[in-house]
């Protein structure tokens, strides 16, 4: 191959490996775009003294909890995906570390606003045991893996902080999952039992894990 051959070569190079590196991040916030915007229908809700329904009784009679989830999920999942554009994140390293103590904040007051409303909010019609059970485990292991992230960042251990924050942010973002894994059964079968309904949740969080597990092992 001739010299002016490599030299044209070189950008097309460059533009592939370019391509794949937003892409995580773009498909990330678009997935966190349905949790955020109906969080900010239940922020409207409540800043607009909507009618008291079964629905949304309890977070209008304690609404702290439910908007400090709402405020801290939206903020975990939009600026969480920035974390994974390699490039970006290599050219402004002062931003990732910045970036990441907010995140490390979000997280934790999203899963545990996410642990409290579990355990002290009333049960909505349709919310059963099984389905508070997952939120209990899956919320502990947000905790849990956002606690195991830190402190291997204080040890100076990039590959675990960078594994176990991957975990946490595959949790914390399931909510955009969790509405594909509905979806098709309410349009095919109809109306969610209280059964169906756990399980299908809780398939959200278990394919965001499955891919987070593949990403860091991949990495």
């Amino acid at each position: 191959m001739t010299e002016s051959g490599v030299r044209g070569a070189r950008p097309q190079k460059v533009r592939q490996a370019g391509v794949p590196g937003w892409m995580g991040p773009t498909g990330l916030i678009a997935l966190s775009v349905i949790p955020v915007v109906a969080g900010a229908l239940r922020l409207g809700e409540l800043a607009g003294g909507a009618a008291v329904t079964p629905a949304n009784a309890r977070f209008l009679a304690t609404p702290l909890p439910v908007v400090l989830h709402i405020i801290g999920a939206s903020l975990y999942g939009i600026v969480g995906a920035f974390q994974f554009a390699e490039g970006f994140r290599r050219r402004r390293p002062g931003w990732h570390r910045t970036a990441g103590r907010v995140l490390a904040v979000c997280g934790l007051v999203t899963a545990l606003s996410g642990l409290w409303m579990t355990v002290f909010y009333p049960r909505p019609p349709g919310d059963g045991d099984l389905l508070a059970a997952f939120r209990l485990v899956f919320g502990t292991a947000m905790t849990a893996s956002l606690a195991l992230g830190l402190a291997a960042i204080r040890r100076r251990e990039l590959r675990r902080h960078r594994a176990w924050m991957i975990r946490a942010y595959a949790i914390g973002v399931a909510a955009g999952t969790q509405a594909f894994t509905q979806l098709p059964w309410m349009l095919l079968v109809g109306p969610l039992g209280e059964t169906p309904r756990a399980l299908l949740v809780g398939a959200g969080w278990v394919i965001n894990l499955a891919v987070a597990e593949r990403i860091i092992r991949r990495r």
